[in-house]
């Protein structure tokens, strides 16, 4: 076990310090407090190759390894969640699944300029009725022929109208149950396709997340990915690196608000020295620092078996479980230690407090993580 990264991923993990430094820090409270989506710091992520970089060169990317995703994820979401769940959103879910599973026509129409960031993917997998269930598709796609008709309502969608392409989940047979579902490429702009409210949320205020909606929408049947009824089995594939991805965004929240904590107790005074002085205060910073480390190695741990085309099921269900709990308990203790000044918007810690709740929540809640966990070691 080697536990230094190596030179390129130090690199990595420079450039996207400083863009969230310098780029991301800007402005966020604002951006948080308007629910503003981050068009130019997105254009820019694009730019230094962060919305592609694990899809090949071939179509664009930065052919880089997980470990490097996960490692340029923690960066940016120590300073801005919504930024880094956009990010995330692209690479995991819907350049990875264009990438293992489209056919080389989509690959070179879509993922291209995904991978570049010209365009922005979403993922579409909930609904009003339809969550941890996702067996639960209501969204039908009824065989046309040469084309399918989609009909339905996605809900919580990332990148909801800032993107230019979205994978849908459809049922096309229900008779057969999961394995009568499929997954579908659908253009913004293609007709019966409209965007719906944008939700006012707690955290992560800044990413847009709609409800799309669907009537009558024709896609041709070269926008199915996969053989007829693989719909199931791709949402379930991509979900599972995509779990690898927002334990990396659950870290870097931990170690963002862990940071600010630390740098507050060795500034701010108290009965006469530094709160860090006090006893109180550097237990609850040495317990932060250990558990934030446990969940890095989680998360790479996660990601190293990905890279080595090993089975990963458990490994990020556990990294995910895991870091997102930190990040809720972590964020909690750094509003503690900065007392009054933590439930001020200026600090930051309460919006990483905030942002942190939602990552036991989407792409798979902890009590799911807790499922697949039991299911693997039984198996």
């Amino acid at each position: 076990m080697n536990f230094n990264l190596s030179e390129e991923h130090l690199a990595v993990q420079e450039a996207a310090r400083d863009f969230a430094q310098n780029e991301l820090l800007p402005g966020i409270v604002e951006r948080d407090n308007a629910q503003q989506f981050p068009a130019e710091q997105v254009k820019r992520m694009g730019e230094l190759g962060f919305m592609g970089m694990m899809v090949s060169p071939e179509y664009g990317g930065g052919g880089m390894d997980t470990v490097s995703y996960a490692i340029a994820i923690e960066e940016i979401s120590k300073i801005d969640a919504s930024a880094s769940v956009i990010m995330s959103v692209n690479n995991s879910l819907v350049c990875y699944g264009l990438e293992a599973f489209g056919t080389e026509e989509q690959k070179h129409k879509y993922l291209t300029p995904l991978a570049s960031g010209q365009m922005i993917g979403a993922f579409c997998l909930s609904e009003p009725e339809a969550g941890s269930d996702a067996t639960s598709q209501a969204t039908t796609a009824e065989d046309m022929g040469d084309y399918y008709l989609v009909n339905g309502t996605k809900n919580w969608i990332t990148n909801g109208n800032s993107s230019g392409v979205a994978l849908v989940i459809a049922q096309t047979n229900r008779e057969k149950g999961h394995r009568g579902i499929n997954c579908l490429i659908v253009e913004k702009g293609t007709p019966g396709f409209v965007v719906g409210k944008k939700e006012d949320k707690l955290g992560i205020r800044a990413s847009d997340t709609h409800s799309l909606l669907f009537t009558d929408v024709k896609v041709p049947k070269e926008n199915r990915i996969g053989a007829d009824g693989f719909g199931f089995k791709f949402a379930m594939s991509t979900l599972n690196g995509g779990r690898i991805g927002i334990a990396a965004q659950a870290l870097g929240i931990a170690a963002g608000a862990y940071e600010l904590a630390l740098k507050y107790s060795q500034e701010r005074k108290a009965f006469g020295k530094a709160i860090f002085e006090h006893q109180a205060i550097q237990f609850k910073l040495a317990e932060m620092a250990t558990k934030i480390e446990a969940a890095r190695l989680l998360v790479y741990k996660a990601a190293r078996l990905k890279d080595e085309h090993k089975d990963y099921v458990q490994a990020a269900a556990m990294a995910k479980l895991f870091a997102s709990d930190v990040a809720m308990w972590a964020t909690t203790e750094a509003v503690q230690i900065h007392g009054g000044y933590g439930f001020v918007k200026e600090f930051h810690v309460e919006r990483l407090m905030r942002d942190a709740k939602i990552t036991q929540i989407y792409e798979g809640t902890s009590e799911i993580q807790k499922l697949v966990i039991a299911r693997e070691i039984v198996r």
